[in-house]
């Protein structure tokens, strides 16, 4: 009789299946270390799947220059939307004065967050003065010191955009955001309301 075959090694029938299973667990492993990282550099080569970044209307300041730096000594604490002229107060910025008022009412519930302020290197015409007094009891007014807004952030950026400007000013007293005459009230009071929404000071 030829010889008998062998009976199958039970030790090794047991280990097939850890072998499978121990693949399996360093294939996994593996897609959890790797799998983020194809994934990412995936997101940024193709752009999908990216989460639109915040993009202001106005120009960024963030560079820790402050209202003192625009030549305006003020004690504030919350927010404020001020508006200087180191010319007289003309169109353009009689224009931000009104849009200013606006912005701070349209804030609703967070208006009391918020001031508007005017700061003016020359004397006011009479006629613009009273209504002033008038039509904006809320107004804060200013002095600006136009040797030091002429030689600081104020005086840079207002070349090529006119004179009357915009900025948005922190509690602490730091520019943010600076418009000239063109912004667009919506778009100003949208960046401010983010700004809002964000800060968990004044």
């Amino acid at each position: 009789m030829g010889a008998a075959m062998n009976p199958p090694n039970m030790s090794e029938t047991r280990k097939s299946p850890s072998r499978r299973r121990g693949r399996w667990q360093l294939i996994l492993i593996l897609m959890m270390v790797i799998g983020p990282m194809v994934l990412a550099t995936g997101m940024y080569k193709w752009q999908f799947w990216v989460p639109e970044s915040r993009s202001y209307h106005g120009e960024l300041i963030g560079n820790g220059q402050t209202r003192a730096d625009l030549g305006v000594q003020a004690d504030e604490s919350r927010w404020q939307i001020l508006v200087s002229a180191p010319q007289d107060c003309s169109v353009d910025c009689q224009q931000l004065v009104y849009m200013a008022r606006q912005i701070q009412i349209g804030l609703g519930r967070d208006a009391s967050r918020a001031t508007h302020a005017l700061a003016v290197a020359q004397p006011l015409s009479a006629d613009y003065d009273a209504k002033l007094k008038l039509e904006y009891p809320q107004l804060q007014r200013y002095s600006l010191d136009l040797p030091i807004f002429t030689q600081g952030v104020g005086g840079k950026a207002a070349q090529g955009h006119g004179t009357a400007q915009l900025w948005i000013i922190d509690p602490h007293g730091n520019l943010v955001l600076r418009y000239d005459a063109r912004v667009k009230g919506k778009d100003l009071l949208n960046d401010l309301r983010h700004l809002l929404k964000l800060s968990n000071i004044g």
